[in-house]
């Protein structure tokens, strides 16, 4: 019996179930409205709520809270400065699930999740930095060396002698023990 074993497991380990709904809060809270799954929507939507609540009290140890909850600290930065003081009067309910019909490619049931009276958000921009070029670790670039010389063009390339087959060596004639 499952009592007291709430959640859906998603097909998925419980790593690979808490890193998903990291990352669906992180978007979600990027873009203010998400197109997933059904079930993935009611997961996110309890994940969501708690983090809205997080950020309404407002304190140090709730931001850790929501940091643990994101990959992003510009997020939750977001979080606590715009998106908490719009629901400063609500209790509850931050985030609506409107279904819009089965997915094409394997009839799974899709939903949009927003925030309830959600006004537009800037996209985060994040700064990313420019990688260095590539470099191959593997093949092992050698300094220039000196330059050599160039060496005189050979005159015509002599045939080498046939081989000769070897004699063979004499055989050595097996020792006999000397009877007493």
């Amino acid at each position: 019996m499952r009592h007291s074993k709430s959640g859906r497991k998603l097909g998925r380990s419980y790593s690979h179930r808490k890193a998903l709904m990291k990352n669906l809060a992180t978007s979600f809270f990027t873009h203010g409205r998400l197109r997933v799954t059904l079930n993935m929507a009611k997961e996110l939507q309890m994940v969501a709520d708690h983090m809205v609540t997080l950020a309404k009290r407002g304190d140090l140890h709730a931001r850790r809270q929501a940091i643990s909850m994101t990959y992003d600290d510009k997020v939750v930065s977001r979080l606590f400065s715009e998106i908490a003081p719009w629901y400063k009067e609500r209790q509850g309910g931050y985030t609506r699930i409107m279904k819009i019909g089965p997915r094409p490619g394997d009839n799974a049931m899709m939903a949009f999740i927003e925030l309830v009276d959600r006004k537009p958000l800037g996209e985060i921009k994040t700064v990313v930095k420019p990688k260095a070029p590539f470099k191959n670790k593997t093949k092992k670039v050698k300094p220039e060396a000196k330059a050599k010389p160039e060496a005189k063009p050979k005159a015509e390339a002599k045939p080498k002698a046939a081989a000769k087959p070897k004699a063979a060596a004499p055989k050595k004639a097996a020792k006999k023990d000397d009877k007493k």
